[in-house]
């Protein structure tokens, strides 16, 4: 089952790398990112009322998928904020190194669990690879500079505690559910902001193929994640899937040709490393 749960989730990296392509290139990001849980919520909406029946209505799993909705909802209103300021290549290393960060370092601080020096030097990596993909070094003097790297780390906080309350509520509600409840939480959370702009009917006739692809990838990408989670621990699967940082990292140097190639490319894998070690011997009793 582990090797079932590795695939699924490295699947699920490669997808989510390329639909935040596709948001990275669209024009009104609430606009897209709306439209697509538009779409991913039609696209479900059947497999999700097959499996309504097995869903353990309490008022721990409403907390739960309720809880999920917030976190997805804040998730992808500070996504449309952070690609409208930064590029691809620089902020998704940082989005998808802070989640694996955070998770250990909460475990250590709140839970009195132990980090072994393997676990130290995989916090060390990614810390740097953040640091040296932010590139805020080389924007001196700019105040702006420091606005795309902390909007990154804001978004890795919300997916650090996504997982972590998913990872519950899969316990008591079926996969498909919880993303189709996410997906809800989305529209609801990017609504007003996709409303007001008046980009609506613009960005569906430029981009009406993407926002429809984006639709099943975004949704479907994680899909796969939650089902690997049902196969396998979370402490194992969560740095997996951030193996994706060097998929983004990747497709934002040559498809969307932004600077800085050498310099983020080599961020991406100081933080894949880093999460590579934090995830596999990060813990005092590996």
């Amino acid at each position: 089952m582990l090797g079932l749960a590795v695939l699924l989730v490295l699947g699920s990296g490669f997808i989510h790398a390329v639909w935040n392509l596709y948001t990275k290139r669209s024009m009104n990001k609430n606009v897209f990112l709306w439209c697509c849980q538009l779409i991913a919520i039609a696209v479900f909406l059947p497999w999700t009322i097959m499996e309504l029946d097995s869903v353990e209505y309490t008022s721990a799993s409403i907390s739960l998928v309720a809880a999920s909705m917030l976190l997805h909802g804040l998730y992808v209103v500070l996504l449309a904020a952070v690609y409208s300021v930064g590029d691809l290549s620089q902020v998704y290393p940082i989005m998808r190194g802070t989640s694996p960060l955070l998770v250990p370092l909460a475990g250590v601080l709140l839970l009195g669990e132990k980090l072994s020096q393997y676990g130290w030097a995989g916090v060390v990596l990614i810390v740097t690879g953040i640091v040296l993909s932010s590139g805020v070094n080389l924007q001196r003097g700019q105040g702006a500079s420091l606005k795309a790297p902390l909007l990154a780390l804001s978004v890795g906080l919300c997916i650090a505690g996504y997982i972590v309350v998913d990872k519950l509520a899969l316990q008591v509600v079926p996969a498909v559910v919880l993303n189709e409840a996410s997906n809800i939480g989305n529209v609801l959370a990017l609504s007003w902001a996709a409303l007001r702009s008046g980009a609506i009917g613009k960005e569906i006739r430029l981009n009406w193929k993407i926002i429809l692809l984006g639709g099943i990838l975004a949704p479907g990408g994680y899909l796969l994640f939650l089902f690997a989670l049902s196969l396998a621990p979370v402490a194992q699967l969560a740095p997996m899937r951030e193996i994706g940082t060097v998929f983004g990292t990747i497709l934002g140097i040559f498809i969307l040709r932004e600077a800085q190639g050498g310099r983020r490319l080599m961020a991406s894998l100081i933080i894949t490393a880093g999460i590579i070690v934090l995830g596999l011997w990060g813990s005092e009793h590996s």
